[in-house]
């Protein structure tokens, strides 16, 4: 998103006021705009001696992402996950979908001096996320009323939500990947799409940034839901919140997990996969800026050359 005007900042300032009095009926005595929110403008207010979160999008589709994090968030607190409350979702008070959750206090773990335990706890809320059943595959399941776009197989998620085929052939015209090694994604993705596995609740971005924590480390909640899918458990999300760990936190995230080490081993090569086909997104901005140094930096990464503990 482009960088908010003050003008921006302002209108939805009034707009989050207009919420709060809607549903609280007064203002905040305090509204703070948060910069952090990347696709929403993020206010917090404080409403007697409570403090809430306001999240606004001009963007009217984002709604049913909206009620999806209401969905799930409900969902994954029942399995004792913390998360915020959220309140109200809606679109009627004022002419774009918004939020209204409850405050959580705490700060985002990415910072903290004891990441390694807070990955372990993490690594066991991933467990419980990844015991709720969903139905179909990718972002439409059981919270939508939807029914066309919904991928009631896993081939129909890698094919028409994924694009995997599409996918492999940009890494393939833009020789990101030489031949030899676009063959062996190829065949890893054909032997992933024979998976058999019934879908689960993936969060798609079990990272520090969306965990906050107390002074002591002890995880406060697991924010930012509304990219969740329904999806390959726990391969999918592992692919995301390993991914930029060091081998140490690697480990930790996967103790507090109670994962098999044996069944890891053997299906570690679909998180390679996964992430290789999900840098497309990223590399077409690059290409598209013209970037020369950061897409040679990326060829580095994907071919595996920052890899410094394996042979």
């Amino acid at each position: 998103m482009a960088k908010r005007t003050p003008a921006q900042i302002r209108s939805k300032a009034e707009m989050a006021r207009k919420i709060a009095k809607h549903h609280f009926g007064k203002l905040g005595k305090h509204l703070e705009f948060k910069p952090a929110g990347k696709t929403n403008y993020v206010f917090d207010v404080a409403v007697g001696n409570k403090n809430y979160i306001i999240r606004i999008s001009d963007n009217n589709t984002k709604l049913h992402d909206f009620i999806k994090e209401q969905w799930v968030v409900q969902k994954v607190r029942e399995k004792g996950v913390p998360v915020p409350e959220i309140l109200e979702v809606g679109n009627e008070i004022i002419p774009h979908p918004y939020m209204l959750q409850e405050k959580v206090n705490g700060k985002e773990a990415v910072d903290h001096p004891n990441r390694g335990e807070i990955l372990k706890e993490l690594g066991g809320y991933a467990k419980r996320i990844h015991s709720i059943g969903t139905t179909g595959y990718g972002h439409n399941f059981d919270w939508s009323k939807n029914k066309l776009s919904k991928k009631n197989t896993w081939n129909d998620f890698l094919e028409k939500e994924l694009g995997v085929d599409e996918r492999l052939a940009f890494l393939k015209g833009q020789n990101i990947l030489p031949k030899k090694k676009i063959d062996t994604l190829s065949a890893l993705l054909k032997k992933i799409c024979s998976w058999k596995i019934d879908p689960a609740l993936n969060h798609c971005d079990l990272r520090l940034k969306n965990v906050l924590v107390n002074k002591q480390g002890k995880i406060k909640a697991i924010i930012d839901w509304e990219h969740c899918t329904s999806n390959i458990a726990p391969y999918w999300d592992f692919s995301i919140a390993l991914h930029d760990l060091s081998i140490d936190n690697k480990q930790k995230f996967l103790e507090g997990y109670g994962m098999d080490f044996k069944e890891f081993n053997r299906m570690a090569y679909a998180l390679t996969a996964f992430n290789l086909i999900n840098y497309v997104p990223a590399l077409k901005q690059i290409i598209e800026a013209k970037d020369s140094v950061q897409l040679e930096f990326y060829k580095l990464r994907i071919n595996g050359a920052l890899d410094l503990f394996s042979l």
